[in-house]
């Protein structure tokens, strides 16, 4: 016979035992020890009615399948009404069968009832939390919790409950002033998020657990920073919208990774408005197993499209959306995936003359700074014709709207990378004037954390490997946002989408990569000078800051506080004919400079990174203590 059978048939005896001689005792506490023996031939003439209706309405409520070394309030509650509604049940069989006990001795039956039923329950509790606190004291863990809310009170209970964690809550730091010197599941707060360090030494603490998932983004960096001077470990229990069904639990405690101190708040999302373009329409993405392909695949697919298309050309990143959408989904979406490159202008046209989808999402580039300086021809051939080919395509098949994935490199390009997808810009600019059927329009960001070819990535190999880190310069910095960020506001900004528009998506503060760097190596469990940084120069067409926007594109505000428009200025499509025409054939003649020369020459703006930098340098303004870096008016 297994522990649970045993368990339940143990409770079962002891709650017979506890029925029958709670008659007893109610009856003696009634006449003081005197108990006329006509009440007492009452219970014994119906004692295995009554037995067998309590036990009955017991096992109704489910009394034996509690797991009861987590009872809580919520058990005890159950305890009392079932007691409750077994007692009338017994008066009535009473009622109908016998003449009545006097009153006060159904009262006094209740409460011992509750009494006896419930104290056996949580005695059980009891001891186990005894026997747990008694092995937790000689525990090396102790652990300080930051957060004394649910989540917070949950935690130490857990941790309290699971010996196996070998984990002893010792303290608990909250910013609620009220909460101070008061116990939360007998554990003390003991300060606010400044005096963690010194929490840390008067409870010789060994690590520390955040546990606030509704912390705003701004809050929790600074709680980390706090937490990681102290030089202990540091975990944190994810925010509220990664916990399935917003439920707190243990086991999803987790590292405290670099996206905690640079990612934003949860994007908050206007459905209404998506789901009037997406909802049982049929969308494609291009580039749909790439970092934010696939993201925007993911988020598309709540949204009930009646398909969802993939394209790209390698076969690998699209077989793995394709099962994770299919295990999620299921029949529910219908989901294709066309293995095809943009390039290939006869194939897209037969792949949107047999879909017609109604939306596109061009995300299908490449993107790769110093290996496109390397192969300038392959990036007007992929991004420039490829997003010709797709943009023109749904001009002809009459897709309602078409979004262009963009980045901040197009403003202001020193590479030809950024310049191709400024040009990739004046496609979508150009159609948007041509066409009367389909709104084009372009969102432009910058980098997004994980992606392929991130410095995140990068970074973390290196410390791996024993370090040192690769900074390319030590004021080189960058916006940051999560990939599941950038492809929500990218599908928020095709709702907005009426032609022709750059939207221009909000990236927050500029982070310098040298901080980031540091950073990521203290979480990874390390000091500075454990792995080193080293600075190897700024690569062929890098930027030592991006921009968001071209002076004369101006900037408006939009519905959402987290997407700004650009004023179109670029209409010429005869220009754009043409330019193409120039672009094929200095593909054809030139060498590397050749193309680039003419690519300057199409795209004013379009700058050596050296030039730009030094511009940089010199109106770069640096206090002499916190070293801040400030950055030009153009960017956002």
């Amino acid at each position: 016979m297994d522990k649970k059978r045993i368990r339940i048939m143990l409770l079962l005896i002891v709650d017979i035992l506890i029925v029958n001689a709670v008659y007893y005792m109610a009856l003696y506490l009634r006449f003081d020890g005197n108990i006329d023996m006509q009440y007492l031939q009452v219970y014994e003439s119906s004692f295995l009615y009554l037995t067998v209706i309590k036990i009955a309405v017991f096992w109704y409520f489910k009394l034996y399948e509690s797991i009861w070394k987590y009872a809580s309030i919520e058990e005890m509650s159950q305890i009392i009404i079932a007691c409750i509604v077994a007692n009338m049940g017994c008066i009535t069989y009473i009622a109908l069968n016998h003449s009545m006990l006097p009153r006060s001795v159904y009262v006094i039956v209740g409460m011992l009832d509750m009494a006896f039923v419930g104290g056996v329950r949580l005695s059980y509790r009891t001891i186990r939390r005894l026997k747990s606190t008694s092995n937790l004291k000689g525990s090396k863990k102790r652990v300080l919790v930051v957060g004394g809310g649910d989540a917070g009170a949950i935690v130490i209970k857990e941790f309290k409950n699971h010996k196996e964690l070998n984990s002893n809550p010792v303290a608990i730091i909250d910013d609620d002033v009220t909460k101070e010197g008061r116990l939360i599941n007998g554990v003390p707060v003991v300060g606010q998020r400044y005096d963690i360090m010194g929490a840390v030494h008067r409870y010789t603490i060994d690590e520390i657990v955040i546990a606030i998932p509704s912390i705003e983004k701004s809050d929790l960096r600074e709680i980390i920073g706090e937490a990681e001077r102290t030089k202990v470990k540091v975990r944190i229990l994810p925010g509220i919208y990664e916990l399935i069904d917003g439920q707190v639990d243990i086991s999803k405690i987790r590292d405290v990774q670099i996206e905690d101190l640079l990612g934003r708040d949860q994007v908050k999302l206007d459905n209404k408005n998506i789901n009037e373009y997406i909802e049982n329409k049929t969308v494609l993405v291009t580039g749909g197993g790439g970092s934010i392909g696939s993201e925007l695949c993911r988020q598309i697919a709540k949204f009930r499209p009646s398909k969802l298309i993939i394209l790209d050309i390698y076969e690998n990143n699209a077989y793995d959306i394709q099962n994770e959408l299919k295990a999620k989904y299921g029949e529910m979406l219908n989901l294709k995936v066309l293995i095809a490159s943009v390039r290939d202008a006869k194939n897209i046209d037969n792949i949107m003359k047999e879909y017609r989808p109604n939306v596109v999402f061009h995300a299908a580039a490449h993107k790769h700074v110093p290996l496109m300086e390397d192969s300038p021809k392959e990036a007007i051939k992929n991004n420039v014709f490829g997003t010709f080919n797709v943009v023109n395509a749904s001009d002809k098949y009459n897709v309602n709207k078409f979004v262009l994935i963009s980045t901040d490199k197009a403003v202001n390009p020193t590479n030809i990378m950024g310049a191709s997808k400024r040009l990739c810009e004046m496609v979508v600019q150009a159609f948007s004037k041509k066409s009367s059927n389909t709104e084009f329009v372009a969102v432009r960001f910058g980098n997004v954390l994980g992606s392929n070819g991130s410095v995140i990535p990068l970074f973390k190999k290196q410390i791996e490997n024993g370090g040192p880190i690769t900074v390319t310069h030590e004021d080189i910095i960058r916006y940051f946002m999560t990939i599941p960020e950038a492809a929500q506001l990218v599908i928020q900004a095709g709702s907005m989408a009426k032609g022709g528009e750059i939207f221009v998506l909000d990236m927050g503060e500029p982070v310098k990569i040298i901080d980031l760097a540091k950073d990521l190596i203290r979480l990874s469990g390390f000091e500075e000078d454990e792995i080193g940084i080293k600075i190897t120069g700024l690569r062929p067409g890098e930027k030592l800051y991006e921009e968001l926007l071209m002076d004369e594109e101006g900037i408006k505000s939009t519905t959402h506080h987290k997407i700004f428009i650009g004023k179109p200025i670029f209409k010429d499509y005869e220009f754009i004919i043409n330019t193409l025409k120039s672009l094929d054939n200095g593909i054809k003649t030139l060498d590397n400079k050749g193309l680039k020369e003419l690519v300057s020459q199409i795209v004013p703006t379009y700058k050596s990174n050296k030039e730009v930098n030094n511009k940089f340098i010199k109106a770069e303004i640096k206090d002499s203590s916190k070293e801040e870096l400030k950055v030009s008016k153009n960017v956002i």
